[in-house]
């Protein structure tokens, strides 16, 4: 392999903070789209437990976490002064995949959890969009007035969050998540790898992010 390729799915916001973050550090990579219910051969080939993200390296390497890709694109990149604020982004991600990406996947499919309601599940999913509250009331990012990895990673799953129950979610008492969430649904970085993709086929000419 001669260039470094992502395997991706749109919709996913592993994937997606992946994709944000390679296309923030100005990295060239091919974008290889997929069906999760088709998945490519080479993409299992690299990496067995066929989730996406997954990146493979020119030279081989293959990186299927999706925070280890996003660190990927910081380390080499020469326009993200993000590596400095590492540890503190790491802190926020540590919230949102442990704690809160727990809360959203019962809120978001509250059917398939009949255990407790859906109201149930969002109160428990809103003491993390509390946190974020709380944070941004004093920054317009969440590490202070920069953009850092901290935002990339989580914005995508506050985003489907917020999807559930838009009405709700845009009326409701949390300003300063509606104002920050906004403004990275607007980003260039976002909308521009966000476009509708074929998914990728063995052969096709490769299309950059």
């Amino acid at each position: 392999m001669s260039v470094n390729v992502l395997y991706t799915f749109r919709r996913c916001p592993y994937a997606m903070r992946a994709r944000v973050t390679l296309r923030a550090a100005q990295a060239t990579v091919g974008w290889r789209e997929i069906l999760l219910k088709d998945k490519p051969s080479a993409m299992l080939e690299a990496s067995p437990k066929g989730t996406v993200p997954v990146l493979v390296l020119a030279d081989g390497t293959v990186i299927d976490e999706s925070r280890d890709v996003m660190k990927w694109a910081i380390d080499n990149s020469t326009s993200l002064p993000f590596d400095a604020q590492w540890q503190q982004s790491r802190d926020w991600l540590d919230r949102n995949d442990d704690h809160f990406k727990y809360w959203l996947d019962r809120y978001k499919y509250s059917v398939g959890y009949p255990e407790h309601t859906e109201g149930y599940y969002r109160e428990q999913a809103e003491q993390f969009i509390q946190l974020l509250e709380d944070k941004l009331a004093n920054s317009p990012y969440l590490l202070g007035d920069e953009i850092t990895a901290a935002d990339l990673g989580v914005f995508p799953f506050v985003r489907q969050f917020a999807m559930v129950d838009q009405g709700w979610f845009f009326s409701s008492h949390y300003t300063n998540v509606q104002t920050w969430l906004s403004q990275w649904l607007e980003h260039p970085w976002f909308t521009s790898v966000m476009h509708k993709r074929d998914p990728w086929q063995e052969g096709d000419e490769e299309v950059y992010l």
